[in-house]
C-alpha cells in the first residue's frame, strides 16, 4: 500500500474516536431530549375513529347486550353438606403443616371426629321457569343439608333440591318466588366448532355472576372422569374459562339460548387451562323436564357395551368407513338380547339416522323412555340388517336418578343407601359364594337409617320383610310394597355372616 494510503487509514484512526465520541454525545442529547419531552418533535397518536374499530365496537356492544340478557337469569348457589366418613377418616390421618395446626385445632395432626362434619361449597345455577325452578349441577348439591340461593339483585332465598340425577350430574333446585327472570333453551345439537359462545357462574365461588368469551373447542366429547361406563358423554368443549364454582352455571350461544351446563375441567392444578365441558342442552333440558315433573329420571336402556368405530379396527368388521358403535358385550336378559343383538355388531343408524360413535348412541338411548320402540341399523359380518328393539329402563343402581319429590319417598334413597346387581365380578370382590342371590351394598349416607342399622357397602340384601330380594328389581318393589311409616326387616349377608338388621325409613328425604 503506498504510503500516502498509509497515512490516509492512520489519520482516520485517530479522528475517528473524538468524532465518534462527538457523534454519541450529540445523539445522547437529542435521544435525552426527546424522552423527556425538551424540544421534542415526536406528534402524540390520535385515538382511531368509529369507522376504523367500527367491527371491534360493534362486537363489544353485541356481547354486553348478551351478557346484560343473561346475568338475571345466573344465581349462586351456597351449599351445607355432610362430609362422607371416608374424607373424615383421610382428613383425620393428614399431618398438618408447621403454623398451620391452629386452622385444624389443637396438636400437630387432625383428629377424626366421631361424626361427619358439616362441609360448605359454592356452585352456580342458572334459572329456567319465572316461578323459581333451577338447573345445577348434582355434585353442587350432593348431599346438601341447607341451600341458600342468591340471585341477581342480592336477595337470599331457601332452595329445596326436587330431584337429582346422578348419571348425568343434574339437579333441580327450587325457590319460592314468582317473576323471576329465567333463560330460553336453545338447540345445542346445531353447536360447531368455532362458534362463540359465553360461560357465566362464580369463579372460585367468590366472584359471583362473571362472564367469560370464548368459542366452542369441540361437541360430542366423552367423559374422561366416568366412573360409569353406562354414563353419557356428548360433552361440549369450550376455551371460555371455567373455574371452580362455574359448575351448574349456563352455557349461552350469541341468541342468549341457554345450550349448556357448565361442569368440569381439564386441569393440572385445578384451574382453567383452556379445557373446560359443558352437559348439552340436548341432555339437561329432557332430564330437567323429567326432575321437575317426576322428581327423579328414568333413563333408556338397551344392555350393550360399545366401542367406537376407529380407522384402526374398521376392516375387521368390513366396514365401509370408520362410523358406528361396534357391541363389544350383550348384557344376558335385556332389551338387546331379546332383540337378537350380538357381540360384534355394529350399530350404524338409529330411526334412520346416522350414529357416528358410540357416545352418541349412548346419549340419544338415555333420553328414551322406557317402552320406547326405536329401530337400529346394524352392520352384522358386513351385511346390513335392521333390529327392531324395545328400550328398557336403567337400573343398575338405585340412586342413579334418585327422586327427592313426594312420589319418591320410598325409593332406597328413603333408607339412605344404594344397590346394584350381584355380578360374578363383584362375587369375587366381596368373595360371596356362587349360591348367595341379592343386591349388593354400594354405598351408605352418613347419618342415614342404613348407616344406624349398621349396613356398608359390600353387604349384600337378601331378603325385605322375609321376601326375596334377588335383583334389583325385586329389592325396589319390596321397598315400594312396604307401608309408609313401618319399619322394614333386611336379612343382610356381611363377611360370611348372616343376620337380621331393622331398619325405620326416613320420612322426609331432606339429605340427597
Amino acid at each position: 500500500m503506498p504510503l500516502a494510503t498509509n497515512e490516509l487509514v492512520e489519520r482516520a484512526k485517530r479522528s475517528f474516536l473524538p468524532l465518534s465520541l462527538c457523534a454519541a454525545t450529540v445523539l445522547g442529547i437529542a435521544l435525552f431530549s426527546t424522552h423527556y419531552g425538551v424540544h421534542a418533535s415526536t406528534v402524540t397518536a390520535s385515538p382511531l375513529d368509529d369507522h376504523s374499530v367500527a367491527a371491534l365496537t360493534s362486537l363489544d356492544t353485541a356481547m354486553e347486550t348478551l351478557a346484560a340478557r343473561v346475568t338475571p337469569a345466573v344465581v349462586n348457589i351456597a351449599v351445607t353438606s355432610r362430609g362422607s366418613e371416608e374424607e373424615t377418616s383421610a382428613q383425620g390421618q393428614q399431618e398438618v403443616p408447621p403454623g398451620f395446626a391452629q386452622f385444624f385445632g389443637q396438636g400437630g395432626g387432625m383428629q377424626a371426629p366421631q361424626q361427619p362434619q358439616l362441609q360448605h361449597g359454592i356452585g352456580s345455577g342458572v334459572i329456567i321457569s319465572p316461578d323459581g325452578y333451577i338447573v345445577t349441577n348434582n355434585h353442587v348439591v350432593d348431599g346438601a343439608t341447607q341451600i341458600k340461593v342468591t340471585l341477581h339483585d342480592r336477595r337470599v332465598l331457601t332452595g329445596k333440591v326436587v330431584g337429582v340425577d346422578k348419571l348425568t350430574d343434574l339437579a333441580v333446585v327450587k325457590v319460592n318466588a314468582t317473576n323471576l327472570p329465567a333463560i330460553s333453551w336453545g338447540d345445542s345439537s346445531k353447536l360447531q366448532p368455532g362458534q362463540t359462545v359465553l360461560a357465566f357462574g362464580s369463579p372460585f365461588g367468590y366472584f359471583q355472576f362473571s362472564v367469560t368469551r370464548g368459542i366452542v373447542s369441540a361437541v360430542n366429547r366423552p367423559n374422561p372422569y366416568s366412573d360409569d361406563a353406562r354414563k353419557p358423554g356428548g360433552y361440549i368443549q369450550v376455551d371460555a374459562a371455567i373455574n371452580p364454582g362455574n359448575s351448574g352455571g349456563p352455557l349461552v350461544n350469541a341468541h342468549g339460548e341457554l345450550v349448556g351446563i357448565n361442569t368440569f375441567i381439564i386441569s393440572n392444578d385445578g384451574s382453567f387451562a383452556g379445557a373446560g365441558f359443558a352437559i348439552p342442552a340436548q341432555i339437561a333440558r329432557a332430564t330437567t323436564a323429567q326432575l321437575i315433573a317426576h322428581g327423579k329420571v328414568d333413563h333408556g336402556y338397551l344392555g350393550i357395551s360399545m366401542n367406537d368405530v376407529t380407522p384402526d379396527n374398521a376392516h375387521f368388521f368390513n366396514l365401509p368407513d370408520a362410523s358406528g358403535a361396534i357391541v363389544s358385550q350383550v348384557t344376558q336378559d335385556s332389551p338387546a338380547s331379546r332383540a337378537g343383538i350380538q357381540q360384534g355388531d355394529v350399530i350404524h343408524q338409529l330411526n334412520g339416522q346416522p350414529i357416528n360413535n358410540g357416545s352418541a348412541l349412548q346419549v340419544a338411548v338415555s333420553e328414551d323412555t322406557p317402552g320406547t320402540k326405536i329401530e337400529l341399523g346394524v352392520l352384522r359380518n358386513g351385511k346390513s340388517m335392521t333390529v327392531n328393539i324395545t328400550v328398557g329402563q336403567f337400573k343398575a343402581n338405585r340412586e342413579v336418578a334418585q327422586g327427592h319429590g313426594e312420589d319418591s319417598g320410598l325409593q332406597s334413597g328413603k333408607l339412605g343407601l344404594s344397590v346394584s346387581e350381584l355380578t360374578a365380578e363383584t362375587r369375587q370382590q366381596i368373595n360371596a359364594p356362587d349360591q348367595l342371590h341379592g343386591v349388593v351394598v354400594q354405598s351408605v349416607r352418613p347419618a342415614s337409617p342404613a348407616e344406624d342399622a349398621g349396613l356398608q357397602p359390600g353387604d349384600v340384601i337378601l331378603e325385605v320383610n322375609r321376601q326375596p330380594a334377588s335383583s334389583a328389581n325385586q329389592f325396589l318393589g319390596e321397598i315400594h310394597g312396604n307401608s309408609a311409616g313401618k319399619d322394614l326387616l333386611l336379612t343382610v349377608w356381611s363377611k360370611g355372616n348372616v343376620s337380621y338388621r331393622t331398619i325405620s325409613p326416613e320420612a322426609e328425604n331432606q339429605n340427597g
